[in-house]
């Protein structure tokens, strides 16, 4: 840092030390606890469906993964729709970015944001903008995955 001061005009080092003086201090543990315990109650509700599938539906723990994951995506767009998950992802930053409920609000995010252009044009064409890439970079991403565990298992590595 001292090597670039000296290579600064006198201008650019005043403006640095301004820059200094006025930047906000981040509270960054405090964010990131924000974040742990939104994340973790995320969690926690997704716990909990699951066990009301297993207990009042009687799905096993390994057949409850799917319904869990479609309930918590509806709630998570329910909650953008109704404007509370923005709220709740101002408070708990990047612990709101849960995958299955960040991705519900990202596909109701844009559908939202673009109504007025139409529900083919404007709801259909944008819906998946941001979410299309995760859906992509998912199924690209457990092909791979699939493709080395059968090429092990072929090979008599697993």
């Amino acid at each position: 840092m001292a090597s670039k001061q000296k290579n600064m005009t006198p201008q650019q080092q005043s403006y640095q030390k301004l820059q200094q003086k006025i930047e906000l201090k981040r509270p960054v543990l405090k964010n990131c606890l924000k974040a742990f315990l939104v994340g973790g109650l995320f969690c926690v509700v997704g716990q909990a469906i699951s066990y009301f599938y297993i207990y009042f539906f009687n799905f096993t723990e390994k057949t409850a993964g799917n319904p869990t994951v479609a309930t918590m995506v509806f709630i998570s767009m329910l909650l953008t729709g109704f404007g509370i998950y923005d709220r709740i992802g101002q408070f708990g930053g990047a612990g709101s970015a849960v995958p299955v409920t960040g991705f519900g609000n990202a596909v109701i995010s844009a559908a939202i944001e673009h109504r007025t252009e139409g529900f083919v044009l404007g709801v259909g064409g944008n819906m998946f903008k941001l979410a299309g890439s995760v859906i992509l970079f998912g199924v690209f991403s457990a092909f791979v995955v699939a493709l080395i565990k059968t090429l092990l298992g072929l090979w008599g590595v697993l």
